[in-house]
């Protein structure tokens, strides 16, 4: 089945419920200007409820290289997710003083998609929508279309994000074939809190999907 991020998670609860429901891997933003951020302390609380084999990865926008390998180290985090104008040789960087995996986001606003993504050598890269004040959790979706116009080989490390929800997220995967997706707002209560039942319906709307294939 498609591998499922949930990002944003805020709470152990919320993180043991995705695992439950056969999360790839689970998300706790690190970045100040976020409605859902946790501090170190909250973030190594809520990843060491995550059984092993759960990735657990922190998410940062423009944060110093030395900043994110404490977190790495405090929160036992597998991977990273850089979310802000970090350069190539940033991405690089953090994943060598880290020792995790690093996914490079890069919100999508039109133009040459395919330039923007081979710029970045990590391990994975992500796709968001665009918003001129905000990065991430803008519930808006950007045109699948040019996700899916990219070359197999690029789409087999897309993470597919952006306005996900259980109502959109089957086409959406039918459409790009990424390697995974990152849902956060689209199945919440409010920021920061997943609302269970819709969680479950993402999960299970995704498992139809790819049965019926």
């Amino acid at each position: 089945m498609i591998r499922i991020k949930i990002c944003g998670i805020t709470s152990r609860e919320d993180a043991v419920r995705a695992a439950g429901l056969g999360a790839w891997a689970i998300g706790v933003i690190l970045a100040p200007e976020s409605p859902r951020r946790v501090d170190l302390e909250q973030a190594a609380g809520i990843t060491e409820a995550v059984p092993p084999g759960v990735g657990r990865f922190g998410v940062f926008v423009n944060a110093d290289v030395e900043e994110i390998a404490e977190a790495v180290s405090r929160c036992g985090l597998t991977g990273v997710q850089m979310h802000g104008e970090e350069s190539p040789e940033q991405c690089l960087q953090v994943r060598r003083r880290a020792g995790v995996a690093v996914i490079k986001a890069i919100r999508v606003a039109g133009g040459d998609l395919m330039a923007s993504v081979v710029r970045f050598d990590t391990d994975l890269v992500l796709l968001d929508t665009y918003h001129p004040e905000r990065r991430g959790g803008t519930g808006v979706p950007f045109d699948w279309n040019l996700a899916a116009a990219l070359p197999e080989d690029i789409r087999r490390r897309l993470v597919l994000s952006g306005g996900l929800t259980p109502e959109n997220v089957a086409e959406a995967v039918t459409r790009v074939s990424p390697f995974a997706v990152d849902v956060s707002s689209g199945i919440e209560e409010r920021p920061g809190v997943k609302d269970p039942e819709r969680m479950k319906k993402l999960f299970e709307t995704l498992r139809q999907s790819q049965g019926n294939r």
